[in-house]
């Protein structure tokens, strides 16, 4: 006898334990954070199982629950490629449904589209940016780059770039503010954090760049935080304060000059950005066009200055 599975359960509970949390799934699935809890509870109870260990702000799954957090974005991945599959065909539309991090459209992305646009300017591209992972299945995105670990299962997967994080700051505060030459002189400074969701791993903070480099970080004159990492970005060209630069997300400003690097620490972070699709969106010419113009993108990116 087939099971009668909640599916708006399961899905829900997934977009919890990806998140890791219950407020970013709510965001994400456009309910409130009480149907989330709600939803998540139903299952529990469903089971009998305990899925998640709950903490102020967030909710990590135990590893029953991390078992079938995959399994359910794997069978909705497989159910999103063929839908997709299902979906194409000879008359599909031109453009390009692309999701990603504001972030990464701003500093990275939108500078660089002009050159898709003229090798290609029968494929539009439209640009929905949002930390949640798009759905494929209802035509919200062809495809999607997206920022962490890459664990995206059921979906095609690879990585467009790594990252390497490194102070940075306006060339204003180096000529006309307190010393910085070393990390100790962030006590004058005021620092810019990015506020990154927790995704497991081990995010490019501030105090991960101060572990891998063997620095005790100052406390600093100042700390502001930032819900999104363009407006980090901007805060430090305009001289506000220090940044921990993500290089993908700097590169142009350094190179322009509207950014340096104040003292050395480069670090690799082990996030980095991906490629991800339902496995059929690579039959599209339009996608696979798209794909390979990333990668070409890449390649072309230019070295960070002094490194």
């Amino acid at each position: 006898m087939k099971a009668n599975l909640p599916f708006t359960a399961l899905r829900t509970f997934e977009s919890v334990a990806r998140l890791r949390g219950f407020g970013r799934a709510a965001e994400e699935l456009g309910v409130t954070q009480s149907a989330v809890s709600q939803h998540v509870r139903a299952l529990e109870d469903w089971l009998d199982r305990r899925l998640l260990i709950r903490g102020t702000g967030r909710a990590v799954p135990t590893p029953e629950g991390e078992r079938l957090a995959a399994a359910v974005a794997e069978g909705f991945g497989q159910v999103a490629a063929l839908c997709h599959e299902l979906r194409a065909d000879p008359g599909e539309s031109p453009t390009i449904g692309l999701s990603c991090l504001p972030g990464f459209a701003v500093n990275w992305l939108f500078p660089r589209l002009v050159h898709f646009d003229q090798r290609h300017p029968d494929y539009p591209v439209s640009i929905v940016t949002t930390a949640a992972l798009a759905s494929f299945a209802d035509g919200e995105a062809d495809i999607a780059i997206r920022y962490g670990l890459g664990n995206y299962p059921g979906l095609h997967v690879e990585r467009l770039m790594s990252e390497r994080i490194f102070p940075v700051c306006a060339p204003a505060l180096l000529q006309s503010g307190p010393p910085l030459t070393e990390p100790a002189d962030l006590a004058l400074h005021t620092m810019l954090y990015d506020e990154i969701a927790d995704i497991g791993g081990n995010p490019p903070t501030w105090d991960y760049w101060a572990a891998e480099t063997g620095t005790a970080l100052p406390r600093p004159a100042r700390m502001r935080r930032f819900g999104q990492s363009n407006m980090v970005v901007q805060a430090a060209e305009r001289g506000l304060g220090v940044a921990l630069g993500r290089e993908p997300l700097v590169i142009d400003a350094l190179v322009a000059g509207r950014l340096v690097r104040p003292f050395a620490g480069l670090v690799a972070s082990q996030f980095a950005y991906w490629v991800v699709c339902p496995s059929a969106a690579l039959k599209s010419a339009r996608i696979r066009a798209f794909r390979d113009w990333l990668v070409e993108e890449v390649a072309r990116q230019p070295p960070v200055p002094g490194a």
